[in-house]
């Protein structure tokens, strides 16, 4: 599951799609060179021609970090230094007048059809990502819960790795809504959850559980991490205030937090159900509060 905020991942789309097209354009130009003897691209017979390519200039400088870490990302940069080194030599064969030989020439088809597959697989693992996030916050949906749940589940089981679960729910979200209607309250959530990334651990998701009510998973989190991390949360939405109509106007923004262990040995159903529990106190006592 890619954990990229909803903007990254719409921006590494679109750049994927682009360094495809600048691909297939390379590859398009090149067998014009080769079957029609047109001018070639001096850069082609450089060392390091898989590195000034268009293609190749996304690939080690722009592509975002976190397709970096993908499968099939690393492959695809050595099939692509692969396809280069091919090209050359063909190309090589060219400026001698010598014949393109057709081992090479299949090979560089191949090199360019494997190429394309590892680029579609990228696109389907960022497409898959973004239907799985909701639209208005960017966390990831409520049907994705229980499958994240339920593995964290049983790495607590098998490997002995503790995860802590959390509900928040945003105080007095009705209120804003009526006094200040639905767009105002929107913003409210997806500031929220702005707000949650930057004070959460690397590894920890953010979903939405239903209306103003947001689930994090903390894994590695025993109740005590969990309870600092929530702390953390808590006093940053504490000191938060959103404005909705210029520095005059100010929102402030507080949040309530039920904290629970994920048990392997009940549903994890129930697990969130302890975390409801105590988020409902929280909620009863006042709001702004972290209970366990």
């Amino acid at each position: 599951m890619l954990n990229m905020n909803i903007a990254t991942l719409r921006s590494a789309l679109e750049q994927l799609d682009q360094a495809t097209q600048h691909h297939l354009e390379w590859h398009a130009n090149l067998l014009r060179v080769v079957i029609c003897r047109l001018p070639r691209d001096p850069n082609d017979l450089a060392p390091d021609a898989h590195r000034l390519c268009r293609f190749g200039q996304w690939y080690y400088g722009r592509a975002a970090s976190e397709l970096r870490s993908q499968p099939g990302f690393q492959e695809m940069g050595a099939q692509h230094q692969r396809v280069h080194e091919v090209a050359a030599g063909i190309l090589g064969d060219i400026d001698r007048l010598q014949t393109v030989d057709r081992h090479a020439f299949n090979e560089l088809m191949v090199g360019s059809m494997l190429m394309r597959r590892h680029l579609e697989q990228l696109r389907r693992g960022l497409r898959l990502a973004l239907r799985s996030r909701d639209e208005l916050t960017g966390a990831y949906c409520r049907t994705e819960i229980f499958a994240e749940l339920r593995r964290r589940a049983e790495a607590v089981k098998h490997l002995g790795e503790n995860c802590a679960i959390c509900l928040m729910d945003i105080d007095g979200l009705k209120d804003v809504n009526r006094t200040h209607g639905h767009m105002i309250g929107d913003a409210l959530l997806a500031e929220s959850v702005r707000l949650l990334r930057e004070h959460l651990r690397g590894d920890d998701k953010v979903f939405r559980y239903g209306g103003d009510e947001f689930l994090v998973t903390l894994p590695g989190a025993d109740l005590a991490v969990g309870q600092a991390v929530v702390a953390r949360v808590r006093d940053a939405f504490a000191r938060r205030e959103l404005f909705v109509a210029g520095p005059s106007f100010a929102l402030p923004l507080t949040a309530s937090f039920g904290l629970a262990l994920l048990d392997p040995d009940i549903r994890v159903e129930d697990s969130i159900d302890r975390a409801a529990q105590a988020l409902l106190l929280a909620k009863t006592v006042g709001g702004n509060r972290a209970i366990c």
